[in-house]
């Protein structure tokens, strides 16, 4: 195991059963970011930066409850498992259309 993974490892086995769900959360959305670095071409000129619901609010300058009502809407929204991600670039592309 990396050295850097040690931390977590035993705050896994130290966190209270509440406190895990929420870790178990955190670590879903860092598997999400490594599966979609995994499945990106090597060619890709830039690789996709992919946004939790509060970077997108603050990104629209809008609240939480505003963009879990509408990612339905978004092609650039994406649920995974519990998660709810947005990709940076699209989200670039859908604000310059609504300019």
């Amino acid at each position: 195991m990396r050295s850097e993974l040690r931390p977590i490892l035993d705050l896994a086995q130290t966190l209270a059963p509440n406190d895990l769900a929420v870790l178990l959360g955190e670590l879903r959305t860092i598997e999400i970011i490594a599966q979609g670095r995994l499945n990106t071409p090597a060619t890709a000129a830039k690789s996709e930066e992919w946004l939790d619901v509060k970077e997108c609010a603050a990104r629209l300058r809008k609240s939480k409850d505003y963009v879990y009502r509408n990612a339905r809407k978004w092609p650039f929204a994406r649920r995974i498992g519990r998660s709810m991600l947005f990709s940076s670039s699209g989200l670039d592309a859908f604000l310059r259309r609504a300019r």
